[in-house]
Order: C-alpha cells, then structure tokens, then sequence
C-alpha cells in the first residue's frame, strides 16, 4: 500500500460549443474524462484512517477525479500545513484565506499513518503559506524526518510550494534527501498571469534546477495541465526549459474547472494528443512521462518511482 501524501503567436481557433465560461452551463465531459463515483469498501477504509487521524488530502480538497480508484487501493494524498492557502491560482479548489496556526502533532501522525499501513512510499504536499517566515519548509523537513525515524524503507516524494521571496527555504528542504522532489510549473509562462498570479514561471523553473545542483541524485518531476488555451508548441517549449533544468520526471493532465468561477476550461484534449505529448517529451530526454487526461501529479506515484529507478539504472 502507499500514501500519496497531484507564447506561440499562431494561436490555435477558438471554438465557442467547447469553451466552459462562468457564466454557462458546465460542459459535458467527453467519455474518456468521465470516472465512477467513490463507492468501494476499500473507499470507506481509507476515507475513516484519515478522519481518524485528523489528517488533511489534497485529494477532498483539490476534488481530485481519481479519489474512488485511489482511495480504493489506499493511497490518499496527505495536505500538511493546513487546509488554507495563502493563494488564490485560478485552477484550484482549495481554499483561500488566513490559515490557522502549524499542528506541530502533524510529523508525528503522518509518521504514525506510514507506519501503521506499511506503506512502501509516501508523497507529501502543502498549501502555499507566504505568512509563515520559511514559507513552510521547516514543516516539510520534520515531516520528512519523522516518517524516515519510524519507517526507514519508506521512499518519500514532496510536491512543494515555490517558496517565493524565502530565502533558503528550498535548500533546507533539499537538504532533508526526499527521494523525489516535485514542484509543478502548471501551465505556459503567456497564462501565469491569468492562472498562476501569486508565482513567477522562471522562479519555479529555477527551483528545480537548484535541487539538481545541490542533490545530483533526487529525483525532480514537474507536471502541467493542459486545456487552459495553450498552444502544442508552447507546451513544447516549456518541455525543453524543463529539461534544460533537468528535471527527470514530465507529467501532464486535462485541467477540470472546479467550479465556474474558476478559470474556464478552453477545450477537451484527446487521448490522442497525450499520447503524442508523451512520445515527444520522452523524445527530449525524461527519464519518465505520464500523459494522460486524469494524469495527476500523485497518480500511480509509487509505481512510477520503481519506473524512475529502473530508468536511471540503464541510462
């Protein structure tokens, strides 16, 4: 078991009947998009260990499409830092505000989690927390430890924060040796300003590229979403700044519009087009890619760390 603690100026037309905008109704989603309401017994388990606990997923909070098939396997994405972000990116469900004070018990519960289920491997991830001086980075780094003083064989994978304007906040991370460190860039630097306006697309960029100068051996992953109104040749352009930083490890998804007063959802992109995204980007060097329309940034993550590894081993 494991806990996942998810400008080209020839722009493509328009089509207005695939557009999803605020003020109409919500599309209809294409067959391949479409997944099964949570109802499983394993659903039910995994669902009351969290309750239980007192622990935070990103997979409630975010609305993750894959809660019913992961949750039913039991892995659930733990949020740490609280429920509250100090952002407000236009693609995200979780919400915004003033977060409460740390649960400095959090380490010692997610640790307890990972214990208690044997887990093989744990990916954790965060609100963004500006208010706080390190950004939450500390945080990180006593979660890591917990986890590796109770349950040593455990791998561990962060999906962090950027850490905008926190000096030395990544590198005490960093230095913590997650096996896989993951920041998503989300889309194409031309919509930042109108889907990502709290972060800055080279700053994350060079995030990523610092933990492959500080720590060869971690692994890096990133992920996009696609549907916003980017175009193929901007999403390739982003796939070589990635490799460029060497980020080993590409994951692309279709954006779902939370609710409609999130950024509106420009088209459906086929099965098709992701699996020619995934040739081409393992054309430019990843050492793995996952493109798919439900590819989340946790999807699967423990088996796709026994993919990176077998990958590095013949390279």
């Amino acid at each position: 078991m494991t806990i996942l603690i998810d400008n080209s100026t020839n722009l493509r037309p328009r089509h207005p009947e695939k557009v999803n905008r605020p003020d109409t109704d919500i599309i209809r989603k294409p067959k391949w998009i479409r997944v099964k309401a949570p109802t499983s017994e394993g659903y039910a388990k995994t669902r009351k260990i969290v309750k239980d606990k007192g622990l935070v997923t990103v997979c409630e909070e975010a609305a993750c499409p894959n809660i019913g098939e992961c949750w039913e396997k039991s892995h659930a994405t733990f949020m740490i830092l609280g429920e509250i972000c100090t952002r407000a990116c236009a693609f995200c469900n979780i919400t915004t505000g003033l977060p409460n004070a740390i649960d400095v018990e959090e380490p010692r519960k997610i640790a307890d989690a990972v214990s208690e289920m044997n887990l093989q491997h744990v990916v954790i991830t965060s609100v963004d927390r500006d208010d706080l001086e390190d950004g939450g980075a500390q945080h990180f780094v006593d979660v890591i430890n917990a986890i590796r003083s109770k349950s040593p064989n455990t791998t561990i994978e962060i999906l962090t924060p950027d850490f905008l304007r926190k000096a030395g906040a990544a590198e005490r991370v960093i230095d913590a040796k997650p096996d896989v460190f993951n920041h998503n860039l989300e889309t194409v630097p031309r919509l930042y300003l109108k889907i990502r306006p709290g972060a800055r697309y080279y700053h994350s960029l060079r995030l990523l590229e610092r933990v492959k100068e500080r720590d060869p051996k971690q692994f890096t992953k990133s992920g996009l979403m696609v549907g916003l109104g980017e175009t193929k040749e901007e999403v390739m352009q982003v796939m070589d700044d990635m490799r460029s930083a060497g980020i080993d490890f590409l994951t692309i998804g279709q954006y779902l519009q939370p609710t409609r007063k999130h950024a509106a959802i420009d088209r459906y992109v086929t099965p098709e087009e992701f699996k020619a995204y995934e040739t081409i980007a393992k054309a430019k060097g990843f050492l793995l890619v996952s493109a798919s329309p439900l590819t989340r940034s946790s999807y699967h993550a423990d088996a796709d760390f026994a993919k990176l590894q077998t990958a590095r081993q013949k390279g």
